[in-house]
């Protein structure tokens, strides 16, 4: 592997980090509205199913599939749908900044996914690591009132988290070759239909229209930004630097999610959270270094990405 292309790819995993992380600024306006939670996903991968074949269309990428190809993409849409159900979940019982700092587990995950089943090599290093997210989990337990955080929304959180754990890890370890564009949309696709028979699992869970300009807007936002940049900025990333770095690339996810939170919605942000939050950071700086990521020619991967198939 060449610097520029691991240059791409550390890129990459930042940018799918923030844009991921940026999921509360459309679902909790949306909320705000009276939409359910089965709408808002419905509408974010609708839209983002539209969006893609467009982009698809514009750029000479085919949509022919093998059988094959379909079950990987399959298992892919499922899984992302089981993450953004549980999720968007969790901030009806925890705000939305603690939820996605929870969430952030996920590289740990990743980790011993590719450890137990891929024979990948764990560190030293990486062993500090997962011990200090665990005990920066665990300094999040109090909320900023100083009551404990909600058991459900905590298990929402990690259930979550392992199923975003293991899509990484299936981009990661699928044969299949094609562009991260038609990935994600046959992702989505599937996750769409998953959310649609999602809706009927419940008489509170119907879909309904957006109800506002404003609420579309946000709607727009959640299928550009935290899916399509996040996903097809992540499949990219997964190619170039793999599954485990780009995991842990993901520590900005949580910071964006925090200060958004904090900024937009007035969210509390007490000292515990913060000591909290940079004991998971610090983990994930450990195992960046143990991985040895350069960033040096990080900046002449910009001009290259729409090129990225």
């Amino acid at each position: 592997m060449n610097k520029q292309s691991k240059s791409v790819g550390i890129l990459c995993a930042i940018l799918s980090a923030v844009c991921y992380g940026t999921n509360p600024f459309g679902a909790l306006p949306l909320y705000d509205e009276g939409v359910n939670t089965a709408t808002v996903l419905a509408y974010r991968f609708g839209l983002a199913v539209i969006l893609l074949a467009v982009v698809m269309l514009i750029k000479g990428i085919g949509f022919r599939i093998t059988r094959h190809e379909f079950k990987v993409l399959a298992s892919l849409g499922i899984l992302f749908a089981a993450s953004s159900i549980t999720y968007y979940q969790s901030f009806h019982f925890m705000d939305a900044g603690i939820a996605s700092t929870i969430l952030f587990v996920y590289p740990v995950m990743v980790a011993v996914i590719m450890a137990l089943f891929f024979r990948e090599r764990v560190t030293a290093m990486t062993v500090v690591a997962i011990v200090l997210a665990l005990v920066g989990i665990g300094l999040l337990y109090k909320g900023g009132n100083g009551a404990s955080l909600s058991v459900v929304g905590i298990v929402l959180c990690v259930l979550s988290s392992l199923a975003y754990a293991v899509y990484i890890v299936v981009v990661n370890q699928s044969d299949i070759k094609m562009s991260s564009f038609k990935i994600t949309f046959y992702a989505m696709l599937v996750c769409e239909i998953a959310l649609i028979l999602y809706s009927f699992t419940s008489p509170e869970l119907y879909l309904h229209t957006l109800p506002s300009p404003r609420a579309w807007m946000f709607g727009i936002w959640l299928s550009v930004v935290p899916t399509i940049l996040s996903l097809v900025f992540m499949t990219v990333a997964v190619n170039h630097v793999g599954a485990t770095p780009t995991a842990i690339l993901g520590a900005l996810e949580p910071l964006t999610a925090v200060a958004i939170g904090v900024v937009v919605f007035g969210e509390t942000l007490t000292p515990r959270l913060v000591v909290g939050i940079l004991f998971i950071l610090v983990a994930v700086m450990l195992v960046v270094l143990g991985k040895d990521l350069h960033l040096r020619t990080i900046t002449h991967a910009v001009s290259r990405l729409w090129h990225w198939k």
